[in-house]
């Protein structure tokens, strides 16, 4: 859900934290190659998320709400498991649940990205080392009767993991590991988690990755599918304030690979782009040429005092962006291009405009 306005609002908010109008940037904007990628799906204007993550997992477009397979339900090989074909260790994490469109597009193939216990079943099948998210959807499928998930991957080979002490236990021991959120042990994710929800015990993205990195170890190469998915919720919500955070939250796990990076140059590749735009947000709003300057001390303070409504009650909300000069025309995505950040081995392919499409062809070229 992350679109180039997205980034800008966020480096704005982290500026004004430095005391600058601007000039502050993420780790991602810093990467040396920049480009622009196109998302629409075969018969839609706008994506979904199932239709994005399959153009970009598997190299192909295909109908809206179709995951890992064509237009005609025939299965779609994701480069994740072209990677694993080639000796690759493969981890797939996100912050949102381990089954949702984006993750499932790089190991699943179901007619519909609704089918959560679906997707579920197909992650024995992958073979991949490495599943992490904030926990599982439809934990005991749809019609609530079927094994439990965990219990269902466990009897398959997996070890899952609650928290970062489980995975601790269990690391040296297994070859597989799911990884899930230890407060989402025993039901379903939130479809939402606002900052009111955390939990002590809640790991970051960015520690989800370490541990990933650490996992998988560095004696064979690997691929990592890493995903901040909570700026797309943030961003239906039209919740400007989580969605910042929720970019800086992601940036922060970009951090962590460029520090792999940085010791690992020569044989490192860093790709970070999104599979829509989510939102329609912008800087500024309102038919007043006084709308110029973003107060974002003043934001801040409004958004401690409000935030309990505007989660609850979306004219609150409404009325809180345009209090702040935030513009957002939609709570769904739009068909906007999306920014591609790019660093290491290969980078310069990804550079200019390029489609979703082209991600896979693009990386197993490099890598080969």
């Amino acid at each position: 859900g992350m679109g180039n306005s997205h980034i800008d609002i966020t480096e704005s908010y982290i500026s004004s934290k430095a005391g600058k109008i601007g000039g502050e940037q993420l780790t991602m904007t810093q990467f040396p190659f920049y480009g622009t990628c196109t998302t629409y799906c075969e018969d839609k204007t706008i994506t979904c998320s199932a239709a994005s993550g399959t153009a970009i997992a598997c190299g192909q477009k295909t109908y809206y709400s179709r995951l890992g397979c064509d237009k005609d339900y025939n299965r779609l090989e994701s480069m994740a498991y072209n990677l694993k074909e080639e000796g690759y260790k493969i981890g797939i994490l996100s912050s949102v649940p381990i089954n949702h469109a984006t993750p499932a597009a790089f190991y699943a193939s179901v007619k519909s990205r609704s089918d959560g216990y679906g997707i579920i079943q197909q992650i024995p099948e992958s073979g991949f080392e490495f599943i992490g998210g904030s926990g599982i959807q439809d934990m005991y499928g749809e019609d609530g009767n079927q094994l439990k998930a965990d219990k269902y991957l466990e009897q398959r080979g997996y070890e899952v993991c609650f928290g970062e002490e489980e995975f601790h236990e269990a690391a040296d021991t297994c070859e597989k590991i799911v990884l899930c959120q230890y407060k989402n042990k025993d039901g379903n994710p939130k479809t939402y988690a606002s900052d009111e929800d955390e939990d002590k015990t809640d790991m970051s993205l960015a520690t989800m990755l370490k541990l990933a990195i650490e996992h998988l170890g560095e004696e064979e190469p690997f691929f990592i599918m890493c995903e901040g998915g909570e700026i797309d919720w943030a961003g239906h919500s039209n919740l400007t304030m989580p969605m910042i955070d929720a970019v800086i939250k992601f940036d922060d796990a970009i951090a962590v690979a460029y520090e792999f990076y940085k010791q690992h140059p020569e044989e490192t590749l860093i790709v970070v782009t999104a599979d829509h735009e989510t939102g329609g947000i912008t800087i500024g709003q309102g038919e007043s040429w006084s709308n110029t300057f973003i107060d974002w001390a003043k934001i801040e303070e409004n958004w401690e005092k409000e935030k309990g409504n505007c989660y609850k009650d979306a004219k609150a909300n409404r009325e809180f962006n345009e209090a702040a000069h935030i513009g957002w025309t939609t709570s769904y995505h739009t068909g906007g291009a999306v920014p591609v950040y790019s660093i290491g081995k290969g980078a310069e392919k990804f550079a200019g405009r390029i489609d979703n499409a082209e991600i896979k062809g693009k990386i197993l070229e490099i890598v080969k």
